[in-house]
């Protein structure tokens, strides 16, 4: 059952010179503000210490706050964990002092606010474990982006392989991009949501991928600009539903679910919506591009020589 029904095929190859220059464009970019801004890592890379306490009533997350700017850590970060009533506090490593002393001062100075604080958890982040963390969630990227190439090229061909990680690599470095020129804090929650994302995207290309292997053998005849319009023109209405409801869902999570969602929920919005952009304008161009036709899905039928009755 469709909901939108398209009596024509939309001219999306047309569009393919105006498509891939706006890739381009914000691909260059983001790398632009990657290399030259960097990323502003959290804890989770950089080391520190994350410290979780609970409050008789609501969290004043703003007094609490202006602790640490008395206290000479403007860059601590303070955030509701669960409950109201609930606080996860993230401090950056600071060389002159140690994580012991530094967590015994802050818990002094969050008991004279108020005493009926509850100290929860207490944990370090060492700056080698912060720098193996990093290492392991590049290694993570690396390792999922082949296993797309491998994937997609053993299920169709290798021009779909590189078609499809050029294109969910495309939206990973967009929303890197993004996160650097905001300075918006990477953690670990954010990287899990780049990986969901490449999964997400993949997803959505298999999908177009698929109705253009079912075009290339049914449609003999036809040139193969009309076979992919036509196989992305049909996928629309599942495309415009499954992605509509998923980013209301992310959206709902990025406005209502408090600061500890908050940049996974945005890491999630902004690679969904470059995610419909690139599986349908960015990999079925680059596809073009790289030639593809029949023969790459569809084996030719070998003339069966008649033989000759004695």
């Amino acid at each position: 059952m469709e909901f939108f029904k398209f009596e024509r095929d939309i001219p999306f190859m047309s569009w393919g010179k105006y498509t891939t220059t706006i890739s381009l464009l914000t691909f260059a970019i983001s790398l632009f503000f990657i290399v030259t801004k960097g990323l502003n890592l959290g804890v989770d890379f950089t080391g520190g210490t994350v410290l979780e306490v609970s409050y008789a009533q609501p969290a004043n997350l703003d007094r609490i706050r202006s602790i640490f700017v008395t206290l000479g850590i403007p860059d601590a970060s303070v955030q509701n964990f669960g409950t109201s009533r609930d606080v996860l506090i993230r401090l950056p490593a600071k060389h002159q002092l140690s994580s012991a002393k530094l967590s015994e001062t802050v818990i002094a100075s969050l008991k004279e606010l108020d005493e009926s604080i509850q100290i929860r958890r207490v944990e370090f982040v060492g700056p080698q474990v912060g720098d193996e963390l990093l290492e392991n969630g590049a290694l993570a990227l690396l390792f999922v982006s082949l296993g797309i190439v491998a994937y997609l090229a053993m299920r169709f061909e290798w021009k779909f392989g590189v078609a499809g990680i050029i294109a969910n690599l495309h939206d990973v470095i967009i929303i890197l991009g993004f996160f650097a020129y905001f300075q918006w804090e990477f953690s670990l929650t954010v990287l899990a949501a780049i990986l969901a994302v490449l999964g997400y995207s993949v997803n959505e290309s298999v999908v177009v991928f698929d109705r253009i292997r079912e075009n290339f053998r049914k449609m003999r005849k036809a040139p193969a600009t009309q076979i992919i319009n036509n196989a992305i023109t049909r996928t629309m209405s599942r495309t415009i539903i499954t992605h509509g409801s998923t980013e209301a869902v992310v959206v709902s999570m990025l406005l209502f679910g408090g600061e500890t969602l908050y940049y996974f929920a945005l890491a999630l919005t902004i690679g969904i919506l470059f995610g419909i952009y690139s599986s349908v304008l960015v990999a079925s161009p680059l596809l073009m591009l790289l030639g593809v036709k029949r023969e790459d899905l569809v084996k030719p039928e070998k003339k069966q020589q008649e033989e000759a009755l004695p």
